[in-house]
């Protein structure tokens, strides 16, 4: 079945790029959507559907003045906007597929915060000459493909041919698989998980499972958590099994792994049952040894691996950390319920553990407790978060949050 494909990109300087790839989606069988970003000019090679004006006139901004004026920065912040704005326009309106840019590092900076207002699922490729180094900025939280251009996005080579004809390929081909729906019915659950909850979290998903959902696992490193939230904020999500909350603890102490100021708050403001557990605060995240802040001098320290630094969390980190997640709590609109693991919140955290430290834990217990508002359940649990026990009674209180 043809489908269509939204080009999207600067076609004043990047024309004979966009008409290479467009060609070869056409010869494919599928439909081409074109949009442009550019304010230098027009191409003749090939007719543009949304043009430049109109995309300008979306963020706030006009083409001809903002040729006559000559600001790239500021005709770069009007085209972003247009692009994001246009391009979730035309997808609410079902008139393309997916999506394919091609451009540098402007033009991706231009082209990625539109995919990245594309739903999940949505095919999205975009070549460009920054896919080789840190791609954070552009992928941000989307499922964003990225393709090193190799050469610059700057005309058709013998180079450029091959991965623009990869390129076209690659969304074709997305486009043309046969996905499958048949856990769509499931309901489904969102997990947090870390290398020192794996017991937990794998158990908990077993059950779950068998109780006839799906659950999605994501990893504590920051980009987890904001995803995860992400997710929830977009309908996906019925319940969340929030067993690794320590990205606020990168957040609170400036380490790697922070998930920033709202993580726990997307369950809460979508009105869905959230299962908090504090595990994994008891550290945070740093790199190597060496890059530990002069700051944390004499804190306990644990070398996970070459690349990552643990450190412990003190009793007063910990009470500022319990009063963060009594105020993200009380701010629900759903279900939701603390479990709290009096025998550890991770595996370094246990009685003999490099991290075992019930003053610690007991500060972190005591804020949470001090903070919530009456009508939240607090379980706490005399067993290891890892403990079985612990995991049956995860998932006990999750399903009865979520029949609530």
């Amino acid at each position: 079945m043809s489908k269509t494909i939204l080009l999207i990109g600067s076609f004043d300087t990047k024309g004979e790029d966009y008409a290479f790839v467009r060609e070869r989606i056409l010869a494919r069988g599928h439909g081409v959507l074109t949009l442009d970003t550019g304010v230098l000019g027009e191409t003749d090679l090939f007719s543009v559907d949304i043009g430049a004006a109109a995309v300008a006139a979306a963020g706030g901004g006009n083409l001809a003045a903002l040729r006559a004026k000559g600001d790239r920065g500021e005709a770069m912040k009007v085209m972003c906007r247009g692009a994001e704005v246009m391009t979730a326009r035309l997808h609410a309106n079902s008139r393309f597929d997916a999506a394919l840019g091609l451009g540098g590092s402007g033009g991706a900076s231009v082209i990625a915060p539109a995919m990245r207002a594309l739903p999940l699922g949505l095919p999205k490729v975009l070549v460009s000459t920054v896919a080789s180094g840190d791609t954070s900025p552009y992928v941000g939280l989307a499922d964003i493909t990225m393709i090193p251009s190799v050469v610059d996005v700057a005309g058709v080579n013998r180079i450029s041919e091959t991965i623009y004809t990869a390129a076209a390929g690659s969304v074709c081909g997305m486009l043309e698989m046969n996905y499958s729906a048949a856990r769509a019915s499931r309901p489904i659950i969102a997990a947090s998980m870390f290398g020192q909850t794996t017991p937990c979290v794998t158990r908990c998903r077993d059950a779950l499972v068998a109780e006839g959902y799906e659950v999605l696992v994501f990893h504590g490193s920051g980009t987890g958590g904001r995803t995860m939230e992400r997710m929830v904020e977009q309908g996906y999500v019925t319940g969340v099994l929030d067993i690794t909350t320590t990205e606020w603890a990168d957040e609170l102490c400036g380490g790697t792994f922070s998930a920033g100021p709202d993580r726990l708050a997307a369950p809460g403001r979508a009105g869905i049952a959230h299962l908090i557990v504090p595990g994994c605060v008891d550290m945070v995240n740093f790199g190597p040894p060496e890059t530990v802040p002069e700051r944390y001098a004499g804190r306990t320290l644990y070398e996970s691996k070459p690349t990552v630094t643990l450190m412990r969390t003190t009793p007063e980190e910990n009470t500022r950390i319990g009063a963060i997640f009594a105020e993200k709590a009380n701010a629900a609109l759903g279900k939701v319920a603390f479990l709290l693991p009096l025998r550890g919140l991770s595996v370094l955290d246990s009685d003999g553990g490099t991290f075992w430290s019930p003053e610690a834990d007991g500060a972190l217990f005591d804020a949470i407790k001090a903070s919530l508002r009456p009508s939240i359940p607090v379980v706490e649990l005399n067993a290891h978060i890892n403990d079985e026990a612990f995991s049956h009674r995860a998932v006990a209180m999750l399903l009865e949050l979520m029949a609530e």
